[in-house]
């Protein structure tokens, strides 16, 4: 693969190093404008004419992708990913449920007339854009970059997008066999639906994931439950952890992304996952953000729990206090980069540690 990122083999051991519970990882989940020339000029396309082109038109995403990623920088460890992402919990719109396109997000709309059947049907619209999108992506990618899998999601959450949260919490309590049947089939077309994505995206037998921008030499994929917040240790041992296991063991590489303080309480139940590779923490909305020291007890757990982690907006004053009280080993740290030499700045403290 000839990258447009030119320190990749070097980055690819880091990656590989950390899935292992080791060594340090400096990247940034999105992208950032590099100095100086592009790696190749590329035409920009036209600006989209509405939400929808912006979002569901594969010719007019591809090119928008391929024409901002030879403009971005891949310093540190930061990954030359197109993000194909179809909204946050796309394979529930493969099963029925609406997406709908904003300004800078897309919305995953419930099922009003869900009758309870969960199939996953070649002609829905919704599954053959993730195909279309991401055969538009390859096609211009020419080995420059890695096509990433879009945020799929599973279980609860792929249920509460389809069916609507309340429904699902209710299912917990009213017809707890019905929701474990209906989990089952979701991890069933899960599979299905990651392994075709795979076939069309890999690289080799490599594939990076869109959310925040991992690549693994095998499949790979980001795990969660965000509806665990609003559920009991023993139900998420029931209802998420059992299905969240499948998945660790049927794919090679695998983070999980824990989101808001109420999550926390779950810890132990994802530690339990053996074949879980590293986990990434989300403190939510009101809380300081992935940097901050009251989360280093979290990250010393998750560390002696086996797992690595993800600290997510890190700021560059944090950087060092973190790696201090934290360690060097197991650490991916994503920095919201806002200049090109803040990278060399993080990687020139980082270099202490390695």
């Amino acid at each position: 693969m000839n990258t447009w990122k030119t320190n990749w083999e070097e980055s690819k051991k880091r990656y590989i190093e950390w899935w292992n519970n080791k060594g340090i990882i400096i990247s940034m989940w999105e992208h950032l404008e590099k100095d100086g020339r592009p790696h190749e000029l590329i035409k920009a396309p036209q600006p989209a004419k509405d939400w929808d082109q912006q979002w569901f038109n594969s010719e007019w995403r591809a090119q928008s992708l391929n024409y901002q990623l030879s403009k971005s920088s891949f310093k540190a460890d930061i990954l030359p990913v197109a993000n194909t992402h179809l909204g946050p919990g796309s394979l529930a719109a493969c099963l029925g449920a609406e997406l709908d396109g904003g300004e800078d997000t897309i919305w995953i709309k419930e099922n009003a007339v869900f009758d309870g059947t969960i199939e996953l049907q070649e002609d829905n619209k919704w599954w053959k854009l993730h195909q279309d999108l991401l055969k538009e992506c390859k096609s211009l990618s020419n080995g420059n970059y890695f096509v990433g899998c879009p945020d799929l999601i599973e279980g609860l959450d792929t249920l509460a997008s389809l069916k609507g949260t309340d429904n699902v919490l209710m299912d917990m309590m009213m017809q707890p066999e019905v929701l474990e049947e209906q989990l089952k089939k979701v991890n069933d077309i899960y599979f299905q639906v990651f392994d075709r994505i795979y076939d069309i995206i890999r690289e080799g037998d490599e594939m990076a994931f869109c959310y925040f921008s991992i690549w693994g030499p095998g499949k790979v994929s980001k795990l969660q439950s965000d509806i665990s917040l609003m559920i009991s240790e023993d139900d998420f041992r029931r209802f998420a952890q059992p299905y969240l296991r499948e998945q660790a063991q049927k794919i090679d590489y695998t983070l999980y992304h824990l989101d808001g303080v109420d999550a926390m309480r779950h810890v132990d139940a994802i530690l339990e996952i053996e074949e879980l590779n590293a986990v990434q923490w989300t403190p939510g909305v009101g809380e300081p953000q992935g940097g901050d020291p009251r989360w280093y007890d979290l990250y010393k757990r998750i560390l002696a729990g086996g797992k690595s982690i993800m600290a997510n907006w890190v700021t560059l004053d944090e950087l060092q206090p973190l790696l201090d009280n934290v360690g060097n080993q197991g650490l991916h740290i994503n920095i919201d980069f806002k200049l090109e030499k803040d990278i060399e700045t993080a990687l020139k403290i980082v270099e202490k540690y390695r």
